[in-house]
């Protein structure tokens, strides 16, 4: 089983919302992003770290979707700062196609990978709404890590979603980074950052824990390996 991942889609597939006025890299970029999932199998699984769709209603959402779940493999997703659509968790569920498996705070097991996730926060959010946001967050991040070490078992790996960078632009250590290392987990994946000026790395390893960026239009809306 291999894993792959990349975030930040953006679809609108009922309500067409033109994402080329932010890029020629965002011409036909879902064109590219299925290209690159061509040797997807369907024991592979595929991570997409948040801001799915422009919907703000979940029924808005569906063909949105629908879309992903016709993407090959498994595929897991998270909740992203555009996702307004996504309230509860369990009406997300009900709406999801075979296939998709949504994690809020939560952990899934998918043969020998064991995925957990949490939408996260700004570390660069200073403001006093911010800090509460913040520290909310934190805890919901170790409850994810919580629930995946109750599936663990020895040889599964670990990918933990965040939408959120999980460092500053500095990429020093924060809490949300000490976290990962506490729990040991193999991999993150992120998203959210885009355009050019963006503190973006697409790869590196800290501290043990690898580190990958999957917004779409920072790695040219090709799905990255992750595992």
């Amino acid at each position: 089983m291999k894993v792959y991942a990349i975030s930040d889609l953006h679809l609108s597939i009922n309500n067409p919302k033109p994402m080329d006025i932010f890029g020629a890299v965002w011409d036909n970029y879902l064109d590219d992003i299925l290209k690159s999932l061509e040797g997807v199998t369907e024991d592979d699984l595929v991570l997409l770290a948040g801001d799915l769709s422009w919907a703000m209603g979940l029924e808005q959402a569906v063909p949105d979707l629908e879309y992903i779940g016709r993407f090959p493999g498994k595929k897991v997703i998270i909740r992203g700062n555009h996702d307004y659509w996504w309230k509860s968790i369990s009406a997300v569920r009900g709406k999801l196609p075979s296939g998709v498996f949504a994690i809020q705070n939560d952990a899934v097991k998918l043969g020998d990978v064991i995925v957990g996730g949490s939408r996260g926060w700004s570390v660069d959010d200073k403001s006093e709404d911010g800090k509460r946001l913040y520290a909310r967050e934190l805890l919901r991040i170790e409850m994810s890590l919580q629930a995946m070490q109750k599936l663990r078992s020895d040889g599964d790996r670990t990918v933990f979603m965040i939408h959120y960078p999980p460092f500053n632009v500095k990429f020093e250590n924060t809490p949300v980074t000490d976290l990962f290392e506490k729990y040991g987990i193999d991999a993150v994946v992120y998203g959210h950052l885009h355009g050019k000026n963006c503190y973006a790395r697409k790869s590196f390893t800290k501290n043990g824990v690898k580190y990958l960026l999957t917004s779409c239009d920072q790695i040219n809306n090709t799905a990255v390996t992750v595992l």
